[in-house]
């Protein structure tokens, strides 16, 4: 699935329209930096309560095609600048976490592992 397809269906607010056509391999959703480093597949996009610049440096180590910021938490200006920076999208919902994955479940989405 191709990441504008997502946020079409999920009505995210997006932070570099640009950047939507990556095609996404599955989703990890956590709050654990760690834990993402640790286990997240590259391609997924990555479902977050997280706001602060860290989120993007992560995502970037995973090569995450997306990050999805749940529960109408909204991103530092520095975490959007940085995400600009590297070219990692940066999306927003109001929705709960555990409502996005839910609903990139129904999309077709399945949670993906780092193999290994």
């Amino acid at each position: 699935m191709k990441l504008a397809e997502a946020v079409a269906a999920l009505s995210l607010e997006v932070e570099d329209p640009q950047i939507l056509d990556r095609e996404v391999e599955g989703g990890y959703c956590s709050d654990l930096l760690s834990d993402v480093m640790a286990k997240a597949a590259g391609g997924s996009i990555w479902v977050t309560n997280q706001v602060h610049a860290n989120v993007v440096a992560v995502a970037s180590l995973i090569d995450a095609a997306a990050v999805i910021i749940a529960g109408g938490m909204q991103p530092e200006e520095e975490t959007v600048k940085k995400a600009q920076d590297v070219g990692i999208p940066l999306l927003s919902t109001s929705l709960s976490a555990f409502d996005v994955v839910g609903r990139l479940y129904e999309l077709g989405l399945r949670g993906t592992l780092r193999d290994g």
